[in-house]
């Protein structure tokens, strides 16, 4: 059964029953990425890290080219 099978179905069931019908599949998933985010954010400022641009910079650090000598 899909998703959108089984949300039909919950909606179907809630609509007999007179409950409130289930949130459709997808539509907090910006809301959840979002809260990753910040959790991750404030675990880093927590472990003493900077809070932004660590990607930016590891990938930097391994894109740059490295002096001959």
């Amino acid at each position: 059964m899909s998703i959108t099978q089984q949300y039909l179905l919950d909606t179907y069931r809630a609509r007999l029953h007179g409950e409130p019908e289930p949130p459709a599949p997808g539509r907090h998933d910006l809301d959840l990425v979002r809260e990753l985010r910040e959790y991750r954010r404030f675990r880093a400022v927590l472990a003493g890290r900077p809070a932004r641009g660590r990607l930016r910079r590891a990938l930097a650090r391994r894109l740059r080219p490295r002096a001959l000598g």
